[in-house]
C-alpha cells in the first residue's frame, strides 16, 4: 500500500525538489549580480524532471536510481564497497549573456528576477496540486 502511495506521489515529489533546487540556483545568480567574472547558471527543468522520474540513461544504458543518486554496482570482488551512490543532480549550464558586461559578469537582473518569480509561482502551483491530490487520496482511504 505504501509503495503505491509513494509511486503515486513520486512525480510531484521530484517536481517540488527540482523547483526548490532551481530557486536556489536563481537566488545564487541574483546574489552574485555584482561579483566580477561570475557566470550565471541554470538547468533545463523539463530534462531534469524527465531524468528524475524515469531511470537516467547514460551512454545508452539504463542506470538505476536510489533517491537522487545513481546506484553503484560492484562488478568485481576487488572493488571498494560504497554506502550511497553518485549524486546526480541536474546538469548545470552557463547562461549566454544578452549583453556582456565589462567585468565579465553574465547575470542579467531583469531575466533573473523574471525567472525567479516564474519558478516561485510554479512551485506554489505544484504545492497546491500536491495538497489537493493528497486530500483526494486521504478521502478515498477513509471509510464512510
Amino acid at each position: 500500500m505504501i509503495d503505491r502511495l509513494s509511486a503515486a506521489l513520486k512525480f510531484d515529489s521530484e517536481a517540488l525538489s527540482l523547483r526548490d533546487r532551481r530557486q536556489q540556483v536563481l537566488a545564487n545568480n541574483i546574489a552574485n549580480a555584482d561579483t566580477p567574472n561570475y557566470k550565471a547558471r541554470d538547468f533545463n527543468f523539463s530534462r531534469a524532471l524527465a531524468q528524475a522520474t524515469a531511470g537516467a540513461e547514460i551512454g545508452g544504458r539504463n542506470i538505476s536510481r536510489k533517491g537522487n543518486a545513481l546506484a553503484l554496482t560492484m562488478t568485481s570482488s576487488n572493488h571498494i564497497a560504497t554506502q550511497g551512490g553518485i549524486n546526480s543532480g541536474p546538469s548545470m549550464l552557463y547562461r549566454v549573456p544578452d549583453q556582456p558586461s565589462l567585468d565579465g559578469n553574465t547575470v542579467s537582473m531583469d531575466q533573473e528576477r523574471s525567472r525567479f518569480t516564474d519558478n516561485a509561482v510554479r512551485y506554489q502551483a505544484a504545492l497546491t496540486l500536491l495538497n489537493s491530490r493528497i486530500r483526494g487520496l486521504k478521502s478515498a482511504m477513509q471509510p464512510e
